[in-house]
């Protein structure tokens, strides 16, 4: 039971500075985050079961991860148009595409 004392602990640290990043200068989704991870922390506080435990952590590792590799931020600069802002560790190498389709043989 001991090892699993400071993890919820770190999960929810991750949160909070994933949150930071993801939701940069967006203070109305910081504060929604915010919100929702005390609540989910919250309702799972007198949790004692390692395997269920466990499965949180996981839950909680998965989220965190998804958020932080899958989101980009919109700013709306018109009234049909959005500007997209991609953070440095979303931005990747452009693959050039090859048109031409491969025989098989």
């Amino acid at each position: 039971m001991g090892r699993f004392l400071n993890f919820p602990f770190l999960i929810c640290y991750d949160f909070f500075l994933t949150r930071q990043q993801v939701f940069k200068n967006d203070t109305r989704a910081l504060e929604a985050a915010r919100i929702k991870i005390n609540e989910e922390f919250k309702s799972n506080k007198s949790e004692t079961s390692p395997k269920k435990i466990e499965e949180l952590i996981k839950i909680g590792s998965d989220v965190e991860l998804l958020l932080r590799t899958s989101v980009i931020q919109g700013i709306h600069t018109d009234h049909n148009t959005l500007k997209l802002v991609p953070r440095k560790e979303l931005l990747v190498e452009n693959v050039p595409y090859c048109d031409a389709p491969t025989q098989k043989q």
